[in-house]
């Protein structure tokens, strides 16, 4: 069953107090999403572990229910 954004953007805001979160629909099945995810959680994590951060708020979702999720993830200016 495909995600809906909202709920996508609400899981990483709920894991990642404070994150500004946009999510865009790539083919518009519901099932491949882009997520810009800037949260200060990130100030001086590496790319890899930003993105660890942001699949463990979809907790387990991944792979199920959202088959992709392309990320770009930052700490604010």
């Amino acid at each position: 069953m495909p995600m809906n954004p909202g709920d996508i953007a609400d899981l990483i805001k709920e894991g990642i107090p404070g994150a500004q979160v946009v999510i865009r629909d790539l083919a518009g099945d519901g099932d491949h999403y882009a997520a810009e995810v800037v949260a200060e959680a990130f100030r001086g994590k590496s790319r890899v572990q930003q993105h660890q951060m942001v699949y463990g708020a979809l907790k387990g979702r991944m792979g199920g229910e959202l088959h992709a999720l392309a990320l770009q993830t930052s700490a604010p200016d």
